[in-house]
């Protein structure tokens, strides 16, 4: 009998990469929901293959779009849902496998709303942890829920886990690129374009993340996400340079072994892990080479050049609501950078700023979360809008 699958945020990056395993498993999963943004035309695409028994659409301008509503009249059979409420919905009706994989703070409440219907979350959506970390635990223990990380990372160290008594686990090594950006000159760093920054050098990711991995605020999320899904403490998870992007991530035990994963660098092989764990299949997604690659290495990062790692760690050791905070104001610093509203330097500046100016909340409950998201928005566009950073 086949598995039953949803992915939510299916014509995203990561989505897509789903759509494309599941071509693979085409014998062994059905696909029941997707969900998106925006993207109507891709949407339409993966209707016409999969054939979902359910969509939602998310974006309140695509779900009033004429060609929404065209494309509702072309699929009288499949059932069509409506902005965050619908695509909570959707995620919350019982499927063997929910993919969450929309990006930002966006994923958490229908990632939540999974966590009593789902036989297994696969986690691409980083900002779950990051935001509510604490909550989703206490979910997974109460709904008996199975979760499976999909970053490239977290599912190296998932699988080199899997032969490693946890308590011989010395530390956790995450490595990362370096972004796009790692080669220009830190003086050169506060004129780069939104173009230069897009352009990553080994992986094809969306947008929003891609900046993200050239400051490391994407790696300093990953270090959160591998606090909750680990056990890990903060201490005992180190971040490595590692340009090369073929060891994903490494495991030191105490005796002084360092164990590492290598593979080609598509996103693919981890979302098949994710999905068809524990089973370990034989796939048409690449296999790495070691006599084609000239070298590997390593440095540490600069904290001085990568100053969103510090302010990671120290969101994640003091939590509470601070994390959301963080997430949130970097969300919109993006975006202001992407909008050439500011300086690419001038992101961080302005998550530091406003996780400086925030109350912390101690263990709060999901409102609580969503409220403090609320007001670093609105903080971190105030500083924007009054470059107030600068001083």
């Amino acid at each position: 009998m086949s598995k039953i699958v949803s992915i939510l945020g299916s014509t995203g990056s990561v989505g897509g990469t789903c759509m494309r395993v599941l071509r693979f498993l085409k014998d062994e999963y059905r696909v029941y929901g997707l969900t998106c943004g925006e993207n109507i035309g891709e949407l339409e695409r993966q209707i016409r293959e999969f054939r979902p028994a359910a969509v939602a659409v998310g974006g309140a301008s695509a779900a009033a779009s004429g060609e929404y509503q065209t494309l509702k009249g072309k699929y009288p059979d499949t059932e069509f849902l409506e902005g965050d409420e619908g695509v909570a919905e959707l995620a919350g009706r019982r499927v063997d496998v929910l993919v969450s994989a929309i990006v930002g703070a966006a994923g958490l409440r229908p990632t939540l709303a999974g966590l009593s219907s789902a036989g297994r979350i696969a986690l691409a959506n980083k900002e779950t942890l990051v935001m509510a970390g604490d909550i989703v635990k206490k979910g997974l223990a109460s709904y008996k829920a199975e979760l499976v990380p999909v970053d490239s990372e977290h599912s190296a160290v998932f699988s080199l886990m899997r032969g490693i008594d946890p308590t011989d686990v010395q530390r956790i090594v995450l490595t990362a690129s370096g972004g796009s950006l790692r080669e220009v000159p830190e003086g050169e760093l506060p004129s780069v374009t939104p173009e230069q920054a897009l352009a990553h050098p080994t992986w094809d990711m969306g947008s929003k993340i891609t900046i993200d991995s050239a400051t490391l605020m994407n790696k300093g999320f990953e270090v959160i996400e591998a606090h909750f899904l680990f056990g890990m403490d903060y201490d005992r998870i180190d971040v490595l340079l590692h340009p090369e992007s073929i060891v994903h991530s490494m495991v030191e035990t105490v005796d002084g072994g360092l164990y590492a994963y290598l593979s080609v660098t598509d996103m693919a092989l981890p979302v098949l892990a994710a999905l068809t764990y524990p089973a370990k299949l034989s796939n048409p997604f690449g296999r790495l080479r070691l006599e084609e690659i000239s070298r590997l290495t390593f440095s540490a990062c600069d904290r001085r050049r990568y100053p969103a790692l510090d302010l990671c760690y120290e969101a994640g050791r003091r939590g509470g609501t601070l994390p959301a905070v963080l997430n949130a104001s970097n969300e919109v610093a993006v975006g202001a950078f992407l909008a050439g509203a500011v300086p690419f330097t001038d992101i961080v500046k302005v998550v530091e700023r406003t996780m400086g100016r925030h109350r912390v909340k101690d263990d709060p409950g999901i409102g609580e979360i969503f409220e403090a998201d609320s007001e670093a928005r609105e903080i971190s566009r105030g500083i924007i809008g009054k470059k107030s950073f600068c001083k």
